[in-house]
């Protein structure tokens, strides 16, 4: 790896870091979106009936707790802007 290519690759990171982010934003966005309608009833919102979410659960099992940390934690004005 010469000093060229350490160079080209540091132009791409900046050039492609505020797009790599916004599409990692947008994509924990989906998935928040996708355990509220299949989990929401956890969250007392009831969105899809039990049934499907049954069948899901094996599969989302992994991300609960993490999802509901997210969800239940308090939010400031300041995380709007951001």
């Amino acid at each position: 790896m010469g000093i060229l290519n350490r160079i080209r690759e540091v132009i791409e990171g900046m050039a492609v870091h505020g797009q790599a982010t916004s599409i990692l934003r947008i994509k924990a966005q989906i998935d928040n979106l996708f355990m509220i309608i299949t989990l929401g009833d956890m969250l007392g919102i009831p969105l899809l009936p039990p049934y499907y979410s049954l069948r899901l659960l094996p599969y989302m099992f992994p991300n609960i707790q993490s999802w509901k940390l997210y969800m239940l934690r308090e939010r400031d004005v300041t995380d709007l802007i951001s």
